[in-house]
């Protein structure tokens, strides 16, 4: 038997008879009718009892609401929408998937997106919400606070359980959208968020999507080795990573190509940030500080393309990736936005110039 079902089995037969009541006339079983309904039942206030019966078996959850707000104004109990049982059920149920999924991390990433809104212990599940609750319950089937506070205990630890389930969720989340090398964002967070770019029409004309590749790295392998290339890889990561703002997304989209998604700026203000970007690449050393061995100049040629020169993420990559296409083939060490003229079938021809 689960905590929410022993927490209802404990309730006097008074509570069953007002909840049955509550159900015969079709009214909601939320704390602040059962109060309500509590009062009418022990007759404390005749007014407020012929009021309810008056209500018929229609009663409408506002009419309900406005005697309730007459006669207990400045109850904190009226704003409360849930009761803890629901809650521990709730908790109890995610728990028990969590510990059944444990060996997945796909399916931590899957289910995190699923319960994440559900778990907010700010608001549903917070301590503070539940504790008010126990207390009108308590109060109204006239059970000793006793009960009530070791059912917050209960409750207290259950949201610290599940405040450290919500840590380990973001972690594996975090993991799980992670590239490993450049601790940039791995394709797949990168296609995510590609993917809402057109949520928001509003945002569209002030986001941009530009790609970065890395010239010349099969040259930097070859001369010095994957170790050395992978090394590269992440200090140009680092590079790109502290020159644009910090709401920049930014993700490694594959091999030595990375992708940043700027939302907020105006297409001269994209331009200039590229510009910055392959200029501040070009002037950082890359030495082994131990051997003295210079790997660089490191430079890097970008495409970028504004989300309103396409209709859709799948176009607006590729117009970006044609754009970058054409900075390999016009000497690389550039930055270009697309435009209608670039269209040609290149059919990736520029993987020769990497």
């Amino acid at each position: 038997m689960n905590t929410a079902t022993v927490a209802r089995t404990q309730v006097p037969d008074i509570a069953g008879k007002i909840t049955y009541a509550m159900r015969t006339m079709g009214v909601a079983p939320i704390p602040r009718n059962y109060q309500l309904f509590y009062e009418a039942y022990i007759g404390s206030n005749p007014t407020l009892t012929r009021e309810l019966a008056a209500l018929g078996s229609r009663a409408t959850q506002q009419e309900i609401d406005e005697i309730g707000a007459k006669y207990f104004a400045n109850n904190p109990g009226g704003v409360i929408e849930g009761a803890h049982s629901r809650i521990l059920t709730e908790l109890d149920a995610l728990l028990r998937l969590l510990k059944q999924e444990q060996t997945s991390l796909e399916s931590y990433n899957r289910l995190l997106g699923e319960t994440y809104s559900r778990i907010d212990t700010k608001n549903q599940a917070s301590a503070d919400l539940l504790q008010n609750a126990i207390s009108i319950l308590s109060e109204a089937t006239g059970r000793t606070m006793a009960h009530g506070q070791r059912t917050v205990m209960n409750v207290n630890e259950r949201s610290a359980e599940m405040d450290q389930v919500r840590k380990e969720l973001d972690e594996y989340k975090r993991i799980a959208n992670t590239d490993s090398l450049t601790r940039l964002y791995n394709r797949r967070a990168f296609d995510d968020k590609l993917a809402t770019l057109y949520n928001n029409p509003m945002n569209v004309p002030i986001t941009a999507l530009i790609i970065v590749d890395v010239d010349h790295f099969k040259r930097i392998n070859d001369m010095f080795g994957h170790p050395v290339g992978d090394k590269i890889l992440a200090s140009v990561a680092g590079v790109i990573r502290s020159t644009l703002r910090k709401d920049a997304f930014v993700a490694r989209a594959g091999g030595e190509e990375f992708a940043i998604i700027l939302e907020g700026n105006t297409v001269e203000e994209v331009s200039l940030v590229c510009d910055r970007l392959r200029s501040t690449m070009e002037l950082t050393p890359f030495r082994n500080s131990r051997t003295n061995v210079n790997y660089g100049p490191v430079t890097i040629s970008i495409g970028f393309c504004m989300a309103d020169q396409a209709n859709d993420p799948g176009e607006l990559y590729s117009k970006a990736d044609i754009a970058l296409y054409c900075a390999k083939d016009g000497g690389r060490n550039r930055a270009l936005q697309f435009n209608d003229e670039m269209k040609k079938d290149f059919s990736k021809s520029w993987l020769i110039y990497k």
